[in-house]
């Protein structure tokens, strides 16, 4: 039941400073496991996919070419796009937990039906399916770890939590690497046992999830203060803080049943302009720079390399460790040094090193392990990079409209840089010409130094800051 009778009555709150001043301890961890495993479930789905791409052009059902493979993956990823906005816009006007039992048990659902599959439109559907699940994770997931993690430490908490997308990578390697193993299990069966991986670890994560309160900077913009003070003090009950209330600072909000969409483009494309086309940069380059490799993985290893389709997963553990490297490693950084010089560092680096390593592709100076390392080298770079998109557009903007924010720019990011990527990779690896692929590589890296240019220009620099600080409210009263 709500505390305020009449939407729009005002409440001071103490609850962002409580949450910002807590220790980290076994709530929070309890926080990062069943929410930040969101990214494992994602990461086993695109590694499958890529490494299943072998298995699904030789199964005796599907008969798929490189054009369909890379054709369902957009697919996934336009699912992505669907669900994140929609999901999004509920995630923010019904509240953040209630959306992450919806979107897992989507993606649980969907990813089952998988491997049922017994056409290029059946799988076609159920990848569009699994990958609005997902897609609406990501609103839902994100908003809620960065309204829970203290300010001190969100960086480098929230890169970590997205470069644990590799680590469903390597589950996800080494799946393929069992079920593709012809001695195992015949052509066609292989892999739809692997799709049944995912479902089964959606299962096990919804009962986790119970354990995972609502955000109480949500209740207290809803107009349900004394939920999110009950909830705030069972924290710190656990994790038992020094010193009392009293000398925090307070906001004076005025509480809101939810905020229209006129003003959610109003904040986005005019008081937040510059932070809009700087996020939008970030998370288009770093989806094409990543669906368009990692989605064709595969293909260019059993193309070029000439690598057996069964054996691809062993290729996937090396460039998966940098991915989960990268982020672990440097995350303390983007803490420390700041948001604008890392964030910045980690796109050009990224960019950079693509091009190089591309050009050795072309020149045909690399083997199968040495494109590898290559790509372990460039990732543990970009896995950063990328982390950091998520990051930033997360608390660039108000509490109002930051999960659907998330969705809007992982949406239109992914529409812009990611959804077309593989089915344009896996027509340039059809060609079988390296030149033509390396053009792929080079637009990658370009994207990726055109958004290392603007974050070091226009970034916003947000670390150690509380989140009301890096983006007011629109329900604030002021001082």
């Amino acid at each position: 039941m709500r505390d305020e009778e009449n939407p729009g009555g005002s409440v001071e709150t103490r609850v962002p400073a409580r949450l910002d001043r807590l220790p980290f301890g076994a709530f929070h961890l309890r926080i990062i496991v069943a929410l930040g495993v969101t990214w494992v479930l994602d990461g086993l789905e695109v590694t499958l996919a890529g490494s299943l791409a072998g298995a699904l052009v030789a199964s005796p059902r599907l008969h798929f070419s490189d054009w369909d493979v890379g054709l369902a993956s957009s697919f996934y990823l336009a699912g992505a796009v669907a669900g994140a906005l929609v999901f999004g816009w509920a995630t923010d006007r019904y509240g953040r937990k209630k959306l992450f039992f919806v979107t897992l048990g989507l993606y649980t659902a969907a990813t089952a039906a998988t491997a049922f599959s017994f056409d290029l439109f059946s799988f076609c559907l159920f990848r569009l399916l699994t990958g609005a699940g997902i897609g609406g994770e990501y609103s839902a997931i994100n908003s809620t770890i960065q309204e829970f993690m203290p300010a001190r430490l969100r960086g480098r908490i929230d890169l970590a939590v997205n470069g644990s997308f590799w680590i469903g990578g390597a589950l996800g390697a080494g799946a393929s690497i069992l079920v593709l193993n012809p001695a195992r299990f015949a052509p066609d069966i292989g892999w739809r046992l692997a799709f049944f991986i995912g479902a089964l670890l959606g299962l096990l994560i919804l009962a986790l999830r119970t354990l995972i309160p609502e955000s109480p900077r949500w209740l207290v913009i809803h107009g349900e203060q004394k939920e999110a003070e009950k909830i705030v003090g069972g924290i710190e009950r656990e994790l038992a803080p020094r010193g009392g209330n009293g000398d925090l600072p307070a906001l004076r909000l005025r509480t809101r049943s939810h905020t229209p969409l006129a003003e959610v483009a109003e904040t986005m494309f005019v008081t937040y302009r510059q932070r809009t086309l700087v996020g939008l940069l970030l998370m288009a380059a770093q989806c094409f720079f990543y669906n368009a490799i990692f989605f064709t993985y595969a293909l260019v290893l059993t193309t070029f390399y000439k690598v057996p389709h069964q054996e691809v997963g062993w290729y996937v553990f090396p460039f998966a460790l940098g991915n989960v490297l990268g982020p672990l490693l440097l995350g303390p950084l983007f803490d420390k040094i700041g948001r604008k010089p890392m964030i910045a560092a980690t796109y050009g680096a990224a960019g950079l090193l693509l091009a190089a390593s591309g050009i050795l592709f072309a020149n045909g100076v690399l083997d199968a392990k040495g494109q590898t390392i290559a790509w372990m080298i460039v990732f543990f770079f970009a896995s950063a990079a990328a982390s950091a998109a998520y990051l930033t557009v997360g608390e660039i903007f108000p509490v109002e409209i930051r999960a659907l924010a998330i969705a809007a720019f992982y949406a239109f990011g992914t529409a812009l840089g990611g959804v077309a990527a593989p089915a344009l990779f896996g027509a340039l690896i059809a060609t079988h010409t390296r030149d033509m692929v390396l053009i792929g590589y080079l637009f990658g890296a370009a994207l990726m130094l055109a958004a290392a240019a603007a974050e070091a220009v226009f970034g916003v620099p947000a670390e150690g800051k509380p989140l009301e600080s890096v983006a007011q409210p629109l329900s604030s009263e002021g001082e």
